[in-house]
């Protein structure tokens, strides 16, 4: 089985600008924990997570909206593409202990994104 054939499609971004308060508004409203950060041109340079942002508002001592994502993401995208196998994929969130894969293309463009939610809703199937 694809990575295509399993994963969310559509998948809500940020942009490193955004402030965390944004960032946080996002996932509240599309309930996921993750969100891929992109350029313009839709290339991934990074994801925030959940718990990223609740980190920045302990360890920051600012207010969510004085914080923009640049300065909490780091530099390490563990990632999956579309045509992977899905024990690929499996396999790179077991390896760097993550539940979440941003799903990018050939082109660094984002196409979905891949939890350990969807694959368990499609094993079920």
């Amino acid at each position: 089985m694809k990575v295509k054939e399993v994963m969310s499609t559509d998948p809500k971004a940020c942009t490193l600008t955004d402030n965390l308060s944004a960032a946080a508004g996002l996932m509240w409203e599309h309930d996921c924990g993750i969100l891929p950060v992109v350029v313009e041109e839709g290339k991934v340079v990074g994801l925030i997570t959940d718990r990223d942002i609740c980190m920045a508002a302990n360890m920051k001592a600012r207010q969510l909206s004085d914080i923009v994502v640049a300065d909490v993401i780091s530099g390490d995208i563990y990632a999956c593409k579309p045509d992977d196998d899905i024990r690929s994929a499996l396999k790179t969130m077991q390896e760097n202990k993550v539940r979440r894969l941003p799903v990018i293309a050939a082109d660094g463009t984002l196409q979905g994104v891949l939890s350990m939610n969807d694959v368990v809703l499609k094993a079920v199937e």
